[in-house]
């Protein structure tokens, strides 16, 4: 196995910059996930890695080797991709037997790898098929014991689980999760969906129109994003936003807009009066926001008129008009009698408030 180190990582297109300055350090053995909306850099980032795409500049180390000149088969790394690339005219045994022919590997121990590899994901009885006699996630398999018959150093994959449909990515994920646990290898995993970033990743990397806004482990950047965006583009239902002008009643800090009045928690209240600005963006997330108000000392309630619900089964979603923008509420008993247009008395969790400079969209510590 091997770290993964990248250094001042930059490619231009022509005179437009893809990616930039992109500094990470991977350790051995860690899994970590580049998400981010389409067009941030994340998957011009793994070819990159992958000796794909050219660096414009920087340096891309995998081990104690500068890997920026050698072509892809000299990098020791395996790809899975989106598309899984399986070779259609051959039989699952020839497809995952094919990396390891080209190298003069041994038939017998290439008969021994491919065993390895089928005992592992599953798919010792589909050996003697042709890929277009599986289904998606079988032919996911399929490229993944392709990767695992190689012994790479570095696992890349680029949005693997993206063709399939909800339940299989599901699936999938579990099954990722167990091959991790029996082999384990450095991996970098590429994706736009948020729920894989957070469950698969022992590390999330959020990037954005080519740069990295966050890294950190999916419980930090869930529960403390570095910007608004990251905490808008982690957790669904998304975090809710509303733009509040700070003031002081009653000598205490409250967060104010029109038919909302929030007082601040006093180990926010500290860091915020250091503020030059005045009017902050609070954001809260749906599951922070209560119906009813069982504490009425905290200063976090408020009334508002139901304008959606939507039933989702295990839960009911609520939004309502505050200040001019609908705030969602998760977490609500999906058999509770409410209507539209019902007015409600609602409430923040004081612990779940965050607050960003409403200019540069920074978090407020």
């Amino acid at each position: 196995m091997a770290k993964v180190a990248l250094e001042q990582l930059n490619k231009t297109y022509g005179a437009v910059p893809t990616v930039i300055d992109v500094d990470l350090a991977i350790a051995d053995n860690e899994f970590v996930v580049l998400v981010g909306p389409s067009g941030c850099g994340k998957s011009t980032t793994l070819r990159m890695v992958a000796g794909l795409e050219d660096v414009t500049s920087g340096t891309i180390r995998i081990g104690e080797r500068v890997v920026n000149g050698l072509a892809p088969k000299d990098r020791d790394i395996a790809m899975v991709f989106q598309n899984y690339a399986l070779y259609q005219h051959m039989t699952i045994y020839d497809n995952l037997a094919f990396g390891l022919r080209n190298r003069r590997v041994p038939e017998d121990a290439i008969r021994r790898e491919v065993a390895r590899a089928a005992e592992i994901l599953g798919i010792g009885d589909l050996l003697k098929r042709k890929p277009r006699q599986l289904s998606g996630g079988q032919q996911q398999r399929v490229a993944l014991g392709r990767c695992i018959v190689r012994h790479p150093q570095v696992f890349l994959f680029d949005e693997p689980l993206s063709n399939l449909d909800a339940k299989l990515r599901a699936q999938m994920r579990i099954e990722l999760k167990r091959l991790r646990e029996r082999v384990a290898t450095t991996s970098i995993y590429v994706t736009h969906d948020q729920v894989e970033a957070m469950t698969l990743g022992d590390r999330v990397v959020v990037m954005r129109d080519g740069r990295i806004l966050q890294q950190a482990t999916p419980l930090e950047i869930y529960t403390r994003p570095a910007d608004r965006f990251v905490a808008g583009f982690i957790g669904a239902p998304a975090m809710n936003f509303i733009d509040v002008t700070l003031a002081r009643v009653d000598g205490r800090l409250t967060a104010e807009a029109e038919g909302l009045r929030i007082r601040v928690p006093d180990e926010q209240a500290a860091a915020l009066e250091r503020q030059p600005a005045q009017t902050l963006t609070l954001g809260v997330r749906p599951e922070h926001v209560a119906i009813g108000d069982p504490h009425p000392e905290n200063g976090t309630g408020f009334d508002a008129m139901i304008e959606v619900t939507e039933q989702l089964g295990a839960e009911l979603l609520v939004g309502v008009r505050v200040a001019g923008t609908i705030v969602v509420a998760s977490r609500i008993d999906p058999w509770a009698k409410l209507a539209l247009h019902q007015k409600l008395r609602l409430s923040l969790d004081p612990r779940g408030l965050h607050f960003f400079d409403r200019d540069t969209g920074e978090a407020l510590r």
